[in-house]
């Protein structure tokens, strides 16, 4: 696949996932869209979304309840588009949000593979293949990042790396929707620093390419080590997303 097969997939995607036209994220204007379930969306959404700010860097393309309707439209319109995602701008839209009993939840970037860069890195251990029964038992917290034991059904693929025999970084796939596999990565923190991650994650890239799958990665903006291993891995900014959730989810997830 060319860059532009994978950003068209990536589109194509975000455009089931939030309810548009996949030409909706190259609009030179705002598009604001009622949130639908699809069974066809990523498995880790929850549809229909409050409020979904979705950009690819041009415009935003907002899913949301019809309750939301007209106060994201409000929002979204007010601000240049790189400045709806930040502060001091974002309290105005939280300001809003706050009485209806919501908030913004999640704030995270996405990273599609650049293939005129993306190359299988090498990190000095020892790099495996794993195919499921092969990981099943390594569900466990230090490769939670790798492996998700919530959706173990997901899970497609893994790349170990081995000093001797012990494990002591994991990456893993997970088939989060029909034609793009999420990559999560983690290494034992002594082993940290030492190029395992990027051999890891880039390794596993290109076995899902092979397979004719799109390969993405996600990072929260303020987690620096993992922006930094997204592009040391041959990936680049693909897109931004925004999510509101309920208060009462919210707090249930800082308990």
């Amino acid at each position: 696949m060319t860059n532009d097969e994978i950003l068209q997939v990536a589109m194509r995607q975000s455009a089931i996932d939030s309810s548009c036209f996949p030409d909706d994220f190259m609009a030179s204007e705002n598009r604001v869209v009622i949130s639908k379930p699809s069974a066809d969306a990523r498995k880790y959404l929850e549809l229909p979304f409050l409020c979904d700010l979705t950009s690819y860097g041009g415009n935003i393309v907002a899913s949301v309840s019809e309750e939301l309707n007209e106060t994201v439209r409000s929002y979204i319109d007010r601000f240049p588009v790189e400045r709806c995602f930040e502060t001091p701008n974002l309290h105005v839209l939280m300001d809003t949000l706050r009485p209806l009993g919501m908030n913004v939840c999640f704030m995270a970037e996405y990273f599609l593979p650049d293939v005129g860069k993306l190359e299988s890195l090498g990190c000095g251990f020892r790099t495996e293949l794993l195919c499921g029964e092969e990981f099943a038992g390594l569900y466990l917290p230090q490769w939670s990042n790798a492996l998700c034991e919530k959706r173990k059904e997901l899970d497609r693929l893994a790349v170990g790396a081995y000093d001797g025999d012990k494990l002591i970084g994991l990456a893993g796939c997970s088939a989060d929707c029909l034609t793009m596999w999420q990559i999560g990565v983690d290494v034992l923190p002594e082993y940290r620093r030492r190029g395992i991650a990027s051999a890891l994650t880039s390794r596993l890239a290109l076995e899902i390419l092979r397979r004719g799958k799109v390969p993405f990665y996600c990072a929260a903006w303020s987690n620096v080590r993992s922006v930094r291993n997204a592009i040391r891995s041959g990936f680049k900014p693909a897109w931004v997303q925004l999510t509101v959730k309920s208060q009462a989810y919210i707090e249930e997830m800082q308990k």
